[in-house]
């Protein structure tokens, strides 16, 4: 298909902790219909890129620390001048720490905090003003299932995802009667390097092999009894970003498995 039949054609995108993971798989359906791309994240950053150019859309890359501030506004400067503005918004990135709450170290509680709640509000906060003057722009938090309900030894992260959740709805009521809208994405267990590190730790702990500790992860929350893909809440974004959804705003929007039907 030509460029310019392409939905998002002309459209940038920014996702932050898009080197792997979720945040990749919504990179690459954003690209996928035509966007150009601006990657974020640590780890391996030129496989991505490759991954991205591959479907055809312009790429490029920033490696801001979203717990920093000045980096983020670094970030949202270099997407500006490299690609004109920035339309498209996803703000994913996340890092998780378990523990109860009286053992949780003060640290990890505020590392949480920055990254998963307060680089959300720091980007917005920059893209929005020429979303408004374009009259046209999509912001998607990536929440979670932990956005809607809690789990146990999982405060940080918990108080983070229904902050997101808070954060989304004032931003799309804010924006309510313009071209910009607000919405979150809200997974259950999605098979990340995230999640594959707790269904090792559960094999380890209780002797299981890695097909049984998947099990039982899954069987613990999720009556589908299967992940949720990267490439299945691309598509979700995707829906976003499509004028079938320009009057859908403030949602959250899970996809995991009924977890949050029980």
């Amino acid at each position: 298909m030509e460029l310019e039949y392409l939905m998002l054609a002309n459209k940038t995108a920014l996702v932050t902790g898009s080197t792997s993971g979720i945040g990749l798989g919504i990179a690459k359906a954003l690209a996928r219909q035509g966007a150009n791309i601006v990657l974020n994240g640590f780890g391996d950053v030129e496989g991505p890129k490759a991954e991205i150019a591959a479907l055809g859309a312009k790429v490029a890359y920033h490696g801001a620390d979203m717990s920093k501030p000045a980096e983020i506004e670094a970030m949202m400067a270099f997407a500006a001048a490299t690609f004109g503005q920035v339309d498209i918004l996803v703000n994913n990135a996340g890092i998780q720490h378990v523990a109860r709450v009286e053992n949780f170290p003060v640290e990890r509680w505020d590392a949480i905090i920055a990254i998963n709640l307060t680089s959300a509000f720091l980007a917005s906060r920059l893209a929005l003003p020429a979303m408004q003057k374009a009259d046209w722009g999509r912001i998607i938090n990536v929440a979670s299932v932990h956005g809607l309900v809690g789990s146990a030894e999982k405060s940080a992260y918990v108080a983070a995802k229904h902050g997101i959740l808070g954060l989304t709805k004032v931003t799309a009521l804010e924006n309510a009667t313009s071209g910009v809208t607000c919405n979150a994405i809200c997974p259950g267990w999605v098979l990340t390097p995230l999640v594959q590190k707790q269904v090792d730790a559960k094999a380890a702990a209780l002797g299981l092999s890695n097909k049984e500790a998947t099990n039982q992860l899954l069987g613990e929350k999720e009556p589908s009894m299967q992940f949720t893909t990267p490439e299945e809440l691309g598509e979700l974004a995707v829906f976003f970003c499509s004028p079938a959804a320009n009057n859908v705003r403030g949602v959250a929007w899970n996809m995991d498995g009924g977890w949050a039907a029980q």
